[in-house]
């Protein structure tokens, strides 16, 4: 995996969450990261499709199945093991970033002595 160190992208990190309970279509995936963030996280159709063929490279998801909905095709992606890795991480960086500015809560917006 090429990112191991790298921390992911907001949109990438909502587009692994998404992908946590099983495979999902594109629109799958928009949806999820939708609602997992109460309405906060849009991803656009290009961001997203730009993210997972990155995410794909990177070995952090895998294109599975495809079937015909109306005519068109859709591709399912699923997480893979480095993907659940990478996002296990992500998430403890994420974590222990929160930790230092609320465990200093207090002190935000205090004047100087």
């Amino acid at each position: 995996m090429t990112r191991q160190s790298a921390s992911l992208t907001e949109p990438q990190y909502f587009i692994l969450a998404a992908l946590m309970d099983g495979p999902l279509h594109g629109y799958g995936i928009i949806k999820a990261a939708e609602q997992v963030t109460g309405g906060r996280l849009r991803i656009a159709v290009g961001t997203l499709y730009g993210a997972l063929e990155r995410l794909e490279r990177a070995g952090l998801v895998a294109a599975g199945h495809e079937e015909i909905v109306d005519g068109r095709a859709r591709r399912y992606y699923r997480l893979t093991e480095d993907g659940n890795a990478a996002l296990g991480r992500e998430a403890l960086r994420m974590q222990q970033a929160a930790a230092v500015v609320i465990g200093r809560s207090g002190e935000v917006g205090a004047a100087p002595a």
